[in-house]
């Protein structure tokens, strides 16, 4: 097996280096030449860096999405069959998409690479492209941070956010303010502020006593305000 991967190495190796530009993210080659099985193309390599960086993604996702901006006359609407615990995303709109070579995420220019900024100094954004692979990593962790528990734990050094205690291997991702009370409260909050809510400012690691309990509570928060108010008796 391992003279299997060493000759798979040597071939990817070979393809990535000659299909790689004079300009090209440092990090991205640093942490593709580290990979167990070496990505043969670079933006196999792009995907890669960030799939392995989904707190970079998200920061990078939310920082882009400050400097667009919402679009004029947006507003945070669940519309059909929509759901809060999805993220607001107004470029995907089509009244408010921006085009090809633009992300449908942040409304940024994609560059080489589904690249977030031009390296390369031509002011071309690929026509071809409508994410930015930071954004794709980004709304991955946005939609299914369950995916990224190992990755969020280690950021938590291990400890439970609710009891300090350390983390069990039962332990679950919530959000410290639950997304019912985002859509209740905080939707006429600027849009880039909206994604964190979904984003690292608002996900925890906690053990899975800590999320029952919570939950508990959070679901007799929803079961106060939707009930009607009891009517008083005569008299």
């Amino acid at each position: 097996m391992s003279n299997w991967r060493a000759d798979k190495n040597a071939k990817a190796l070979e393809r990535l280096l000659r299909s790689l530009p004079a300009v090209f993210p440092a990090a991205v080659r640093v942490h593709a030449l580290a990979r167990p099985l070496i990505p043969p193309m670079p933006r196999r390599a792009v995907e890669s860096y960030w799939r392995h960086h989904p707190a970079r993604a998200d920061k990078i996702a939310r920082a882009l999405a400050r400097r667009s901006g919402a679009p004029d006359g947006w507003t945070w609407q669940l519309g059909d069959g929509g759901s809060f615990r999805v993220p607001p995303l107004p470029f995907r709109d089509p009244a408010h998409a921006k085009g090809p070579g633009h992300c449908c995420v942040c409304g940024q220019p994609v560059y080489r690479f589904g690249w977030h900024c031009d390296l390369w100094g031509d002011g071309a954004p690929n026509k071809r492209a409508s994410w930015h692979s930071a954004c794709v990593a980004a709304w991955k962790l946005w939609n299914a941070p369950s995916e990224h528990v190992m990755h969020l734990k280690r950021m938590q050094q291990h400890r439970c956010r609710v009891t300090g205690g350390r983390l069990w291997k039962t332990a679950e991702i919530d959000h410290r303010v639950p997304l019912f009370r985002v859509w209740r409260n905080h939707r006429a909050e600027p849009w880039p502020v909206l994604l964190g809510y979904w984003g690292l400012p608002n996900l925890q690691v906690i053990n899975r006593p800590a999320h029952v309990e919570k939950c508990a509570q959070e679901a007799g928060e929803r079961t106060m305000q939707i009930a009607p108010a009891t009517p008083e008796p005569f008299g």
